[in-house]
């Protein structure tokens, strides 16, 4: 399983990469694992306000749905339109052309409460 040092990682599988007051945000390789195949992304809308741990969108696969979940406050600044078009992306590349939105900060210290890679490491082998 990857887990990227240089990302933050949030308790419900979202990757975070932290950018000053900008957060790139997807879902992570043991999350899209999990899931399987995935076959449909619902994403956040650019403006949205969203608040740590609030959902920002769904990921069908071809096993369930899972929500998606903001790891940080903020508002919606962006978001992949290549996923809603080739959701498989999350499945190929879920730290790369798999990312889902951007964040803009609403509080910087927020971003502080993530896990690191170890100890997100941690949390998938419990």
């Amino acid at each position: 399983m990857d887990i990227p040092a240089h990302l933050r990682y949030s308790t419900d599988h979202e990757w975070a990469a932290v950018e000053g007051t900008r957060v790139r945000v997807g879902i992570t390789d043991y999350a899209q694992d999990a899931l399987g195949d995935v076959v449909f992304v619902d994403l956040p809308a650019v403006g949205a306000a969203v608040e740590v741990g609030g959902s920002i969108g769904e990921v069908e696969s071809t096993k369930s749905v899972s929500e998606i979940y903001a790891p940080v406050a903020g508002t919606v600044v962006a978001v992949n339109p290549a996923v809603s078009d080739q959701p498989e992306q999350i499945n190929h590349d879920p730290y790369g052309e798999g990312w889902l939105c951007e964040i803009e900060l609403s509080e910087p210290s927020s971003a502080d409460a993530l896990l690191d890679a170890e100890a997100y490491r941690a949390l998938t082998e419990s």
